[in-house]
């Protein structure tokens, strides 16, 4: 294969990357830095996908390394467009100095998404993951005039280092008993010889770096103080787009890798593999998701908590181990990605005209912006897995796999947890909502009447957002068909 063919593939992630080294450079000599660097990171993101459409149907790279499918194309798409809409509320984000590097990283992160979505060899999904890490612990810390921001990226980085320790000390011990890293070689050689205790290891390693990466109990200890300390555009691009692609990439790793070690999670039928592994996980993420939850009064730290939850929701679908249920699983991740964005993006309004981000802080949001509070509401119950939003959808769906999963419902137990999650979850959304809806306003607004463009911007981009997730609430299979379609 010749160079030209190679940049023809890798296309959409060098026009990313080309995009963040001319934003950094414009960054760095412009006056008027934000509207310009916004311009063209959006332009490059136009690009990029642009790129990703006109890639061919199927190609595959150096045993893995880069993969094209529909799937692949398909969530790089969904990661730009998340990018797309974290960029709109950066432009808002008065307080962060320097927003051409903060764009570049932003930029750079993505290209670690589409790595990840588009790899099945272990070695470049570990490079995209560092790559992808790496830049959002920069993120993370980047408000150097907020001392909470220093503390999330630190902490961020030493939970995300050490996982990162453990995930490649499990691709070694992988490569090591069955001599490749690429999945599909993997799986043939888990097909043909019995599992040794060093793969298992291997195997249980590096499920254990990627419930970090999800926030999955109880790997999830970095996320309350992340969310609620990092730059909103940082929180709202760790909630979405790092969960959509390592969702996509865990799917990809336990189904294809390590699928002739699925084991089975039915309660009457127990055996061991990956699929009790998970089923573990996804119980106690939602089990202390939602039950912490309940005691939070700060917004940012109620998503945090929430989001532990529905990574325990989503893993339903990766446990189920079925077409469907993988398809569920994207499906859910994708939907929830696009809820976050937009209820950080109230967030951040809030937050800019009140000084903060406490349950006091949205008393009376429904009088003073009464669109904003409508989006928050359309957000708060399609986490809540309300009719006719997305999320009751997605919900469904999921549950619906699991149930059809193995023989005699067997996956009942874990199904029966997320209905009772969901009960209690629905408690504390509508104690979010009681306080935009009902509460008196407690505290003087700071903002002046008139708003900025910026404000403007923020204020469509969540309008959009809350639109996109009633649409796929009333059809849903505008996503969920081409999901099934591009996995089978």
């Amino acid at each position: 294969m010749s160079y030209l063919e190679l940049i023809k593939l890798a296309s959409p992630e060098a026009v990313v990357v080309i995009t963040a080294l001319v934003v950094l450079a414009v960054g760095l000599t412009s006056r008027r830095t934000r509207t310009i660097c916004s311009s063209i990171a959006v332009l490059g993101l136009a690009g990029a996908i642009g790129a990703v459409l006109m890639l061919p149907r199927n190609a595959n790279l150096f045993g893995g390394m880069l993969v094209i499918t529909p799937l692949t194309s398909l969530f790089k798409i969904i990661c730009l467009a998340l990018a797309f809409f974290t960029i709109c509320l950066v432009r808002s984000e008065k307080s962060l100095r320097h927003p051409g590097e903060y764009l570049a990283i932003i930029l750079l992160a993505t290209v670690g998404l589409m790595l990840l979505v588009g790899s099945e060899e272990l070695l470049m999904i570990f490079i995209g993951l560092e790559l992808l890490g790496l830049s959002l612990y920069v993120m993370a810390a980047f408000d150097r005039n907020d001392a909470r921001s220093a503390e999330a990226g630190l902490k961020y980085f030493l939970f995300g280092s050490t996982t990162s320790a453990f995930t490649l000390f499990g691709i070694s011990l992988i490569y090591g008993m069955s001599g490749s890293t690429g999945l599909a070689a993997i799986s043939d050689k888990l097909a043909a010889a019995p599992v040794q205790p060093l793969l298992a290891t291997g195997i249980i390693m590096t499920l254990i770096g990627f419930a970090f990466k999800i926030a999955a109990a109880p790997f999830h200890l970095w996320a309350p103080d992340v969310y609620q300390g990092a730059p909103i555009p940082s929180a709202a691009f760790i909630a979405s787009g790092s969960k959509v692609a390592s969702f996509v990439v865990l799917g990809k790793i336990v189904l294809v890798g390590f699928g002739p070690v699925h084991g089975s999670s039915a309660w009457h039928a127990m055996t061991a593999g990956w699929s009790p592994v998970l089923a573990v996980l996804a119980a106690l993420s939602i089990l202390i998701g939602n039950l912490v939850a309940l005691a939070q009064t700060n917004v940012r730290r109620l998503l945090a908590y929430s989001a532990v939850a529905h990574a325990g929701y989503t893993l339903l679908g990766l446990v189920a181990g079925s077409r469907d249920g993988f398809s569920a699983t994207l499906f859910y991740a994708a939907v929830y990605a696009i809820t976050l964005v937009g209820a950080f993006g109230v967030v951040a309004v809030v937050r800019g005209e009140t000084g903060g981000d406490d349950l006091k802080n949205f008393s009376g949001l429904a009088a003073r912006a009464p669109l904003l509070a409508g989006c928050m509401a359309v957000f708060m119950l399609s986490l809540a897995g309300i009719p006719p939003l997305a999320g009751f959808f997605g919900k469904f769906y999921l549950f619906s796999a699991a149930l059809r999963a193995g023989g005699n419902y067997g996956l009942l137990w874990l199904i029966g947890l997320g209905l009772f999650g969901s009960f209690v979850s629905l408690y504390y959304y509508l104690i979010v909502l009681k306080a935009v809806f009902v509460d008196q306003p407690s505290l003087e607004i700071s903002s002046s009447p008139d708003r900025s463009s910026s404000d403007l911007l923020q204020r469509i981009t969540v309008t959009v957002l809350a639109a996109a997730i009633l649409l796929l609430g009333l059809m849903p299979d505008t996503l969920a068909a081409r999901i099934l379609a591009a996995v089978s």
